[in-house]
């Protein structure tokens, strides 16, 4: 329902909609990976490993 919005919504022919969403998802993507992790991972419980303690 959401990729069929988004689809209608792209201009252009079906190869520059192809181009469009792969720029689209590279963005999300990369803003997960430089924003969304990093804030989340002090949060996360396989950050607290034991092994080499003691």
């Amino acid at each position: 329902m959401m990729y069929g919005w988004l689809w209608r919504h792209l201009p252009g022919p079906t190869l520059v909609r192809l181009l469009i969403s792969a720029l689209l998802a590279a963005g999300v993507l990369v803003a997960c990976f430089l924003w969304v992790y990093p804030a989340i991972a002090p949060f996360m419980p396989f950050n607290e490993t034991t092994v080499g303690e003691g």
